[in-house]
């Protein structure tokens, strides 16, 4: 007779694979992809090593597991600031977006540099452009939005918008970024909110209304 897995068993299996997931992307947090060993992984989960093998056929898999499901929620994050009361200027809302962006990186910078810039395995490259676009994306909506309406000035949304994320992720992460140095964080996110509306409007940020 063929071995049928029962409900218990399933969840059973459900379980330890959340719990890795867990494990993983607790140790990623704080160390980022080059210190969450298998091994590493296995013990925070109270696994066998064999047990993540049982899971996820390669340490790469697992990654971008643990990837896909950080990000998606970044993305969600900003994109439900962006878009949260569309009865306010779209320069604001977008304002509002990379401000919800900027904070998170702030709370977790090493979990942000992993995300954004660390080198990493080639299938969690490719997790990272599909993310990067989701981001580019959720932005130009706004700012296509702002155009029809007659708020923002013409422009190629989808240009406005990779400047905009890409600038973000790299002034908030990247070897120029000024979070390197000791530096207020809510200074600069004042400047980042305040550059991203003159980015995409040509003007003062004071003249934009909230």
């Amino acid at each position: 007779m063929a071995y049928r897995p029962t409900k218990r068993t399933e969840a059973r299996k459900a379980e330890a694979r959340e719990r890795i997931v867990a494990a993983a992307r607790e140790l990623i947090a704080h160390g980022g992809f080059a210190e969450a060993r298998v091994a590493a992984v296995a013990d925070r989960a109270g696994v066998a090593t064999g047990t993540v093998y049982r899971h996820f056929d390669s340490k790469a898999e697992l990654f971008a597991e643990v990837f896909r499901r950080v990000s998606q929620g970044e993305v969600d994050a900003l994109v439900e600031a962006a878009r949260n009361g569309t009865q306010r200027p779209a320069a604001v809302r977008i304002a509002d977006g990379l401000e919800s962006f900027a904070r998170r990186a702030f709370r977790a910078p090493r979990l942000a540099f992993a995300l954004i810039a660390e080198p990493v395995d080639p299938l969690i490259e490719v997790e990272r452009l599909a993310f990067r676009r989701a981001y580019r994306d959720g932005v130009a909506a706004v700012i296509a939005e702002g155009v029809a309406a007659g708020e923002l000035p013409r422009q190629d949304p989808q240009l406005s918008a990779a400047a905009l994320v890409g600038g973000a992720a790299e002034s908030l992460v990247g070897p120029l970024s000024p979070t390197h140095a000791d530096r207020n964080p809510e200074e600069l996110v004042g400047w980042l909110r305040d550059f991203s509306i003159r980015s995409i409007t040509g003007r003062e940020p004071a003249s934009v209304s909230h």
